[in-house]
């Protein structure tokens, strides 16, 4: 008599395969964070494509992460590295498969906006980052899919019982049918194919099964043992939004201010990866500074001065002298770890940006001291 555990599997299998054979050509992207949801959604797909003869592949499968340029670099690492086994093992079986990665606008990257433009830290209620270095990117990735091939179906490992937050934006997609229409990309349809399954039956499955693409999920399992956390999944959406900077100990971007301390940043300090310490008090600086009104400007980039709703005055970016700082203290950091901490095209865009806000405020200052006219 099967268990009730592998009853569950036996169930998404046969779901998997009945929703690939399908009569349509519908694309599946499976959103890979490289965490253990996304591994186990893209473990089964990748198992259920090699389990059916070569002429019944015939719809692609897009295994796609997003790098936000900041990632941990242990779990950028390990991303990079399951992407690769997987590529390789596409090949070699022939498999439909496309793998990719997403990045940032180079006007949108962390350093453009913190450094360049001055923006403040993200926090709870300013968290501009995940927009800009999640959501879009994979976001744009999702409809360049869609408009080469009508829809496109999307496969996120999502579970209900992850947490109260997980469980509200499920129900909010949840329409009683396996595939849901996004809520906020046109022509893309979601599947989440473990929704029900609960995290010991997660951990255990990966334990007990080797990858389909050749090795093991120990790499895996050790990076959470390391980190004792979890990780920020690829989002596609603000609802989901939440799972990014929450106070769990979530791996993912190690400049990420939006949670009062870095949980697994420091896991894998304690873990023995001292050479991430410089990282950690960084991470730990840019929270320190960002309400110095030393530190800020009066206005905000567009020249204005902001009132809250309960009178208390809002400063405006960072100002030069800090974003200077800000720079030379990354600069050092990235020589003194040798880790590849920011690339040279985002200096040169951040001083480009600094050139153009010296300007513009000083001709705003000219102005507003009658020194120069604006003719009609």
């Amino acid at each position: 008599m099967k268990s009730a555990e592998t009853s569950a599997f036996d169930a998404i299998r046969r779901e998997i395969a009945d929703e690939y054979a399908q009569p349509h050509g519908k694309p599946w992207i499976v959103g890979f964070s490289g965490g253990k949801d996304s591994t186990l959604v893209t473990h089964l797909v990748v198992e259920h494509l090699l389990s059916v003869p070569r002429s019944e592949r015939v719809r692609p499968v897009h295994i796609v992460a997003n790098d936000t340029l900041v990632e941990s670099p242990l779990v950028i690492g390990h991303v990079k590295e399951g992407l690769d086994e997987i590529r390789r093992a596409s090949t070699a079986f022939d498999l439909p498969v496309v793998v990719a990665t997403t990045k940032p606008s180079p006007d949108q990257t962390f350093w453009v906006n913190l450094i360049g433009r001055g923006y403040p830290s993200p926090n709870r209620s300013f968290r501009w980052c995940t927009d800009r270095m999640k959501i879009l990117p994979t976001s744009r990735y999702v409809r360049d899919q869609a408009s080469l091939s009508g829809e496109v179906i999307l496969l996120l490992g999502v579970r209900r019982s992850e947490s109260v937050t997980r469980a509200g934006v499920v129900a909010r997609y949840d329409n009683g049918a396996r595939l849901n229409p996004h809520n906020d990309l046109t022509g893309c349809f979601v599947f989440r194919p473990i929704v029900e399954l609960h995290t010991d039956e997660v951990w255990e499955f990966l334990a007990a099964n080797a990858p389909p693409w050749g090795g093991s999920h120990q790499r895996l399992i050790q990076l959470y043992r390391d980190a004792g956390g979890g990780e920020c999944p690829v989002i596609t959406s603000k609802d989901d939004a939440p799972s990014c900077g929450t106070t769990s100990s979530r791996f993912g971007c190690w400049t990420c201010t939006v949670v009062e301390k870095d949980r697994s940043l420091a896991g894998f300090v304690e873990a023995g990866f001292g050479q991430f310490t410089p990282l950690l008090d960084f991470r730990d600086w840019l929270v320190a500074i960002r309400n110095d009104p030393e530190r800020r400007l009066a206005r905000r980039r567009d020249g204005r001065f902001t009132i809250a709703r309960n009178g208390v005055f809002v400063p405006g970016p960072f100002n030069i002298a800090t974003r200077k700082e800000m720079l030379d203290r990354l600069l050092n950091l990235q020589n003194e770890t040798g880790m590849p901490l920011i690339h040279d095209d985002e200096v040169q865009h951040i001083r480009r940006l600094w050139v153009e806000d010296v300007l513009a405020s000083t001709a705003r200052n000219m102005r507003e001291q009658g020194l120069v006219t604006t003719e009609e």
